[in-house]
């Protein structure tokens, strides 16, 4: 289960105790607190605490007090234009904290945005939970034949099951021994910081995550987009709704200009520009690499 009996009480209490506050807050973020989003098998994000709303990300760039020297009906509009023009100190004005549950190798993936604190479970003071990720049987695939970091076609029949089975069996099997080197029964029993090293990168692992808006927004411009590895997307997908919530203004902005937009090099603008002339233009006259062309058609929508 994402949630042990313990974590649940835990946040059921913690969401009856509430206090009052002079500093701002967003409704949207409210709904949000204490509550765990299952995501995956066994994992959650749940977000702990956060600061700030569209409203701090304008008065940071005003400057100013309250709720700022402009009517907040422009406060849109400026958040646009900040986005737009990659302002983003503005946008770390904000700040979230959130408690993840995920799978070590998705952790190891996350750990490399190096712009947040974080803070994990330890494995040399505490006992791991038996709680594998194990995909569900339409998520397992083949290597994709063109991106060597992706997936191909699906698995079928035999294979998949196979395959399914062996996750399952390595799991438990090495769980097993996990459990067998640290146990003091009639022996001395490894020190857990060692048992840990036999334990599968399956294996689910928790955090704290603290960041603020600025590289959220970098975080999900990576990790929720759908060349992402499916299982850090899920996460990302969920962080995404939160955000939403959050600051919608923002979040619209990053849509609109990050997620939904394209940067395009010189020599691609120069090219669209001979094409709006009516110029045929084509990989071997376009100065672009055939990977850089195909990009290009894809931004462009004319993939084949």
């Amino acid at each position: 289960m994402p949630l042990s009996p313990d974590q649940q009480a835990e946040i059921t209490e913690a969401r009856k105790d509430t206090q009052p506050t002079l500093r701002a807050t967003a409704p949207g973020m409210e709904k949000h607190l204490y509550t765990a989003h299952p995501v995956l098998d066994h994992g959650f994000v749940r977000v702990v605490d956060y600061m700030g709303d569209d409203a701090a990300i304008t008065q940071a760039a005003r400057v100013s007090y309250g709720r700022g020297t402009k009517a907040v009906s422009n406060d849109e509009g400026l958040i646009r234009y900040l986005m737009r023009h990659w302002h983003s100190t503005p946008f770390e004005m904000c700040e979230i904290k959130l408690h993840v549950k995920l799978p070590v190798f998705v952790a190891r993936q996350w750990i490399r945005h190096r712009t947040a604190n974080v803070n994990e479970y330890s494995a040399r003071y505490s006992i791991l939970d038996r709680e594998f990720y194990i995909p569900a049987r339409d998520s397992l695939a083949a290597q994709s034949a063109t991106n060597n970091q992706g997936r191909g076609e699906a698995l079928e029949g035999a294979e998949a099951q196979r395959v399914l089975d062996w996750l399952r069996e390595d799991s438990n099997r090495a769980y097993d021994h996990y459990e067998a080197m640290i146990s003091t029964a009639g022996q001395q029993g490894l020190a857990r910081e060692l048992a840990r090293m036999n334990l599968p990168a399956s294996i689910y692992t928790q955090w704290y995550w603290k960041t603020d808006l600025h590289n959220l927004l970098h975080f999900l411009r990576l990790r929720a987009d759908s060349h992402a590895q499916y299982e850090i997307r899920v996460y990302a997908e969920a962080i995404a709704a939160i955000t939403a919530d959050w600051v919608p203004f923002a979040y619209k902005a990053h849509q609109d200009y990050r997620m939904g937009g394209a940067t395009l090099s010189a020599g691609a603008l120069d090219c669209v520009r001979r094409m709006l002339k009516g110029e045929e233009v084509t990989q071997e006259n376009s100065g672009m690499s055939k990977g850089e062309w195909r990009e290009f058609q894809g931004v462009l929508g004319e993939r084949k």
